[in-house]
Parts: structure tokens; sequence; C-alpha cells
């Protein structure tokens, strides 16, 4: 008898899903941290499986956690990273000249966590609305005065807004698009919460980067799309959302920037930087499937030889230990199966996580001040692209003569 295999739709064209992008096994939801009291209970583990649509070239995961279950009582926050702060002020002051916004402009983020952001545009006196499903985090916000509404984004919430007389001259979103189950939900509620000659923009890792650098640690639950430029221009079309610019930018190991408009009202000139991000995707190969079926292959490598690594400072009798509790760095950790036999403990700066374990691997997490005290002879860097900040941070390790160590795109041990 021939066992039925279940085919999955696409998130945005429906075709059936049968091609695998990056299977990393099973793992817990990445942000779900386990508390003290809860070690001894058994954690929910799910297929960690990546496929690529055939039709669409959207690389997406299955959804397996409902957004609320995620985003409830939420550990990240996005203050914490002062590169990313410099980015995001840096973003304010660029779109407030660029778009000549104002006081009598209204500019509204979805998932505006804890305000990180709209913070700059308030101080230049912009009238802001964030928009943010993690109560928790949400509070953090309406405590520095950020005007913050509590809900998930999509067309309900746009047609709520719009029916109150809420609508956005910039509308902003930075890396959520990946995390949005209902994607045509999603871009349909960003068409009608635009004015009419409105702007939006969204920031997310780019997938070209994501292969090049071999990336995987960025697929975890809690991002439920992987994205190109190509793709996402046909989701906003389909929307009748058209793009009139994009950027590279290096967040995140490498992110894009996309603007869009109304077709039929926008009054935004097309930038030469579509054409070419359009060729740039295509030389790359991102129309052709032979690119995405082959990135499975670069993820073993990194697993073996991350794990070589380790074995052989464990057989020398090297401590190593994890900074950056991050929800990639636990993709990482599970993937590989490196738990307590190899890392003795995990440090990060936010509050909200120290005292916490990390799920499935359960190390603990503590202060960085941990390493101080304990002097070990290697730390891996989990959130790779904050690297420089932390290596800046912690130059100190050096007196000791500990180095880094940095996962991705390949290991690297730096001095």
């Amino acid at each position: 008898m021939t066992a039925m295999i279940r085919t999955r739709p696409c998130r945005f064209c429906a075709t059936p899903l049968t091609r695998t992008f990056s299977d990393l096994g099973m793992s817990p939801l990445s942000n779900a941290f386990v508390k003290p009291e809860a070690l001894d209970r058994m954690e929910r583990f799910y297929p960690l499986h990546a496929y690529v649509c055939e039709a669409c070239y959207l690389v997406q995961l299955e959804q397996f956690a409902s957004p609320q279950e995620i985003f409830d009582d939420y550990a990240y926050f996005s203050s914490y990273s002062q590169s990313w702060l410099r980015h995001c002020e840096a973003y304010t002051g660029q779109m407030t000249k660029r778009f000549g916004l104002g006081s009598q402009h209204q500019v509204v983020e979805i998932a505006s966590n804890d305000g990180y952001l709209l913070k700059y545009f308030k101080a230049a006196g912009v009238p802001v609305l964030g928009i943010e499903p993690a109560d928790n985090v949400a509070k953090v916000a309406q405590a520095a005065g950020v005007d913050t509404l509590v809900k998930f984004f999509g067309t309900q919430t746009a047609t709520e807004l719009a029916a109150s007389g809420t609508r956005a001259d910039l509308l902003l979103g930075n890396n959520v698009l990946a995390h949005v189950p209902d994607l045509n939900d999603f871009v349909r509620g960003m068409k009608i919460l635009l004015k009419p000659e409105g702007v939006i923009t969204m920031e997310f890792p780019h997938l070209l980067r994501m292969i090049e650098d071999n990336q995987f640690d960025t697929i975890y639950h809690e991002h439920f799309s992987y994205l190109s430029f190509q793709t996402v221009e046909k989701v906003f079309a389909h929307h009748g959302l058209t793009m009139f610019d994009v950027e590279e930018l290096p967040t995140h190991g490498g992110s894009i920037r996309i603007y869009a408009q109304h077709p039929e009202t926008g009054k935004q000139a097309v930038s030469p930087r579509v054409p070419a991000m359009r060729t740039q995707e295509a030389d790359f190969g991102l129309g052709q499937l032979e690119t995405y079926t082959g990135f499975a292959h670069k993820v073993c490598e990194t697993k073996q030889a991350l794990l070589e690594f380790l074995i052989k400072a464990k057989r020398d009798n090297k401590s190593v230990v994890g900074y950056g509790a991050a929800a990639k760095g636990n993709t990482l950790l599970n993937y590989c199966g490196i738990r307590s036999d190899f890392l003795d403990y995990v440090v990060d700066n936010s509050l909200y996580k120290q005292g916490l374990y990390l799920p499935g691997t359960r190390l603990p997490i503590y202060s960085p001040e941990k390493i101080r005290e304990t002097k070990p002879d290697y730390i891996l860097i989990l959130p790779w692209n904050l690297k420089k900040e932390i290596m800046d941070q912690m130059a100190y390790v050096r007196e000791w003569g500990a180095k880094f160590v940095i996962p991705i795109p390949s290991v690297q041990v730096l001095a």
C-alpha cells in the first residue's frame, strides 16, 4: 500500500507545496523561553520544514502555532540593540525629509514592538500610531508615550481604523511581513489603511542573501515566509499596490526595504532601482527552482563544521558559552543538537530573558557579566548579524585570550 502524502497550499497562490527548501527537523517555538518552574515539563516540538512554491517562488513554513500563541507574552524587545536603534533613527530622518512629513501627517507602524522607532517620529512632531499584537511589549511603548493599539493587523483592523478616520501617510513595517500567516489578508489591509497619496515601506531579510550566505538559522516558526523582491512585488500587485523603489540594507544579514503606493493615486516616480533589483534576482537564479532545492546541502555542511569545532574544543578541555538568546540561535542550537554538553550557558542583555532557559536546549540565560566571572575560552555569537556590536561590547574578554566564534555563513574563530 502506498502511503498518502499530505500536500499544503501556498500561502499566497494556493499552489500545492511539494518542493523542500530546507528541513531542519523538529523544533520548539524559538521565542518560547522556559521558566525555571517549568523545567520538568514537556515542550511541544513542531516540524521546521520550509517549502518553496513552484509557481510564485514564495519560501514558507506550514503554520502549526497560532499567532496568538507565538506573540502571547513575547520576549523580543527591539530597543535592546543599539545598532538597530541607530538604523531606525536614520530611517526616521530619511523618510521625514523625502516625503515632507510633519504635524499634519500620520505615521502608522505595524508590529511597532516597544515603540523603538515611532519615538523618533514623535520627537520630530509627527503624529504616530503603533499596532502591536503582544500586550506585554505594547505596554512598554504606551508607558513611553507612544500611542499603541494592541491588535493583530489585517483587513478587519485596517477597516476599523479607516472607518474611525485614521489612515496613514506613511505606513511602515520592519521585519513583520515574514511573520504573517495570512499574507493576502495582511497586504489587503495595508491597501485599505493607506491614504490615496500615501507611501508604504516594508523591511525584511532578503531571500537572496539568505541563500547566498547560508542563513538557515533565520528559519523558525515565527517566520512564516522568506521573501524575495520578485515574490513580494507579485503579492502587492495582486492586492492593488505597486512598487516604486527598493533599497538594499545591511541589517539582519542583508535586508531590503521596499516602497509601495496606490497605482491609481500615488505620486512617486518609479526608481531605476526597481528594474535593477529584478535583474539582480533573475541573474542570481531566484526564478529557477534549482536555486532553492540546492540550499539544503549547504545547511548540512554548516551543521557538520560547527559540531566538529565544538567537539574538538571540548576534547581540548576548552569552555564555550553562547552570546545572545536570539530566535535564530535557538534554531541553530536545536537543529545541530547543541546542549549543555557543548555550551555551558548563554548570556543576553535583555532583562526579560535573563533567568529563563532556551527552548529545547534548556540552556540557562544569564547577564553578560557572567562571562567576566567564568572567563570562557570561546564565545559563540548566536545573533551573528550583530557580531561587530557584540565584539566591541565584549572586547574585554581578550584580557584572558578568549575568542569569538561566528557560525554563519561558515564557522569562523576571531580573536
